[in-house]
């Protein structure tokens, strides 16, 4: 094949290597990785801001499974897409930000360039697993290609690539071949068997999953059942096991009384999780058992919570096979269903009263949405609240801003997912204020015409840091901003609009929503009566 612009080949290597759909916004900066995409096969989605662009990425990866893939431009556009990057860290998320960055004569010399940076490579390390600067093109074809073999192999993390724009430009040779993707590490056979041993001895095994462990929920599930085993899981866990499991505590870390019922095990099992302050917020799990922790990531299994057997290795397999060892035997533990239902009733009751209003509303939103719904929520109450009382019947339907904690997340996000799944029922939810960060991706939306209901939840202030202040002894301050029409702004993007009175009303919305052409912004507010 004859030599054509760099920027050409990475579109080009990119779709042989599985990718469908870019996000982001062109530049004069990178304008030549525009000039392969459609010749690629690959869809280009152009976001309003390149933080919508990030986000984007991130939820369609989350939809997918697949890597969520931005192109930005060198400065301003790659500083607007760290916060994604960041998010991506915190939650696992397989991101490849690829941008340009001033030509090669240029780099460092502080020249005042058009989006100069004093080290644009050394800026997006910080919220990324690696950020690395292509000199030439065989470094850009390896770059790419390391990324994608550590997505299959290791704890997906976002990376960033950046090319010079006069390299972007130079002709290069056609990319190589795919190498064979690396494999997950497996947990030791030796580690394994102890696991096994150690769970047939205990009388109150509690297993703990984290989002880590996802893949394996059905060995999961079949594995608790077997050994009659409590659980619990973070966040990101949510769905591993069924919510209707008698001994299934549910989504419960968070709250301090969870320690309580964590120190009646005799053996705790940590599969994928992180254990990490936005999961407990405690510094402690509150345990006095052994523990068995598995994970992917070393640095987990290093951290301030360390494990009597600490297992390194991918917890999907890991799962099944332990599932194989303790097969055929007749456990029976002192775990009761009526315990489990007695402090998960007390969560509940918690949850509801900590932000009052929100739990019949999330109750009536899990009514009307179909099985299978997938659901991207903003740093909102609202979304507070439903991760801890919404059923999920099977794990990543619900994805969330964990570890990070960005708001604007919801909206771009879910436009993500409905691009990765049109086929699949999407819902954003949003809070008043984090809304205006991302509120312009709604002109995308629109442009595709997806069918995405779009919750607002609308009290009128950060009602979240008024409650922080109050409990703090704090005059509550600077929590109140000026809020626009919602409907009407809805309205002049071309998206549909409702403000629903009652819960029949939302319920009705959000089923319209689904069938619609197009984006529905379904404006709620806490005077929405039953």
């Amino acid at each position: 094949m004859s030599k054509r612009p760099l920027g050409a080949n990475i579109s080009h290597m990119l779709k042989a290597r599985g990718v469908d759909v870019i996000f982001g916004i062109p530049g004069v900066h990178n304008i030549e990785l525009y000039r392969g995409i459609e010749e690629a096969g690959i869809s280009h989605v152009l976001a309003r801001h390149e933080q919508g662009a990030g986000f984007m990425a991130d939820g369609y990866a989350r939809a997918t499974g697949k890597v969520g893939v931005a192109y930005v431009i060198t400065g301003p556009g790659l500083c607007n897409i760290m916060t994604p990057m960041g998010q991506a860290y915190s939650d696992s998320v397989p991101m490849l930000v690829i941008s340009s960055c001033l030509e090669t004569k240029d780099t460092g010399m502080g020249r005042g360039r058009l989006h100069e940076m004093r080290d644009q490579e050394a800026a997006a390390a910080t919220v990324c697993d690696w950020s690395m600067t292509a000199p030439d093109a065989p470094a850009a074809y390896r770059l790419v290609d390391k990324a994608f073999m550590e997505f299959s192999s290791k704890r997906a993390r976002p990376k960033h690539i950046q090319v010079p724009i006069d390299v972007l430009g130079s002709m290069a040779d056609a990319p190589p071949d795919q190498p064979t993707p690396a494999a997950k590490p497996l947990a030791r056979p030796e580690d394994i068997a102890a696991a096994a041993e150690w769970l047939l001895g205990a009388k109150r095994p509690m297993f703990v999953f984290g989002g880590g462990a996802a893949e394996g929920f059905e060995a999961a599930r079949k594995l608790v059942r077997l050994m009659r085993a409590a659980s619990m899981c973070s966040f990101a866990g949510r769905g591993i096991i069924a919510p209707d499991y008698p001994l299934n505590y549910g989504p419960c870390l968070s709250k301090a009384d969870s320690a309580a019922e964590l120190a009646k095990a005799d053996l705790v099992l940590c599969i994928g999780t992180e254990l990490s302050e936005t999961d407990l917020w405690r510094d402690q799990l509150g345990y006095g058992a052994p523990m068995i922790r598995v994970d992917l990531d070393a640095h987990s299994l290093a951290d301030d919570h360390v494990a009597d057997l600490p297992i390194m290795g991918d917890a999907a397999a890991f799962l099944s096979d332990l599932c194989d060892l303790v097969e055929g035997h007749n456990k029976v533990t002192e775990w009761s269903a009526a315990e489990v239902a007695v402090a998960k009733s007390a969560f509940a009751e918690e949850a509801d009263a900590a932000r009052q209003g929100i739990a019949p509303i999330c109750a009536a939103m899990a009514e009307a949405l179909p099985k299978g719904t997938l659901i991207y929520s903003d740093m909102t109450q609202f979304a507070y609240v439903s991760k801890e009382l919404y059923p999920l019947d099977r794990p990543n339907l619900w994805h969330h801003p964990y570890g990070f904690g960005a708001l604007g997340y919801g909206l771009p996000a879910a436009i993500g997912g409905k691009i990765g799944r049109p086929n699949t029922p999407v819902v954003a939810i949003a809070g008043d204020y984090g809304f205006h960060y991302t509120m312009q991706e709604l002109g995308v939306a629109v442009e595709l015409g997806l069918s995405l209901p779009i919750i607002l939840w609308d009290n009128g202030k950060l009602k979240e840091i008024e409650d922080s202040m109050v409990a703090s002894q704090i005059a509550p301050n600077a929590v109140i901003a000026r809020n626009p029409d919602f409907c009407a702004l809805a309205r002049a993007f071309g998206a549909g609009a409702v403000a629903p009175e009652t819960l029949a009303d939302f319920q009705k919305a959000l089923k319209d929503a689904l069938k619609a052409d197009g984006p529905t912004l379904i404006h709620v507010t806490p005077q929405i009566t039953g």
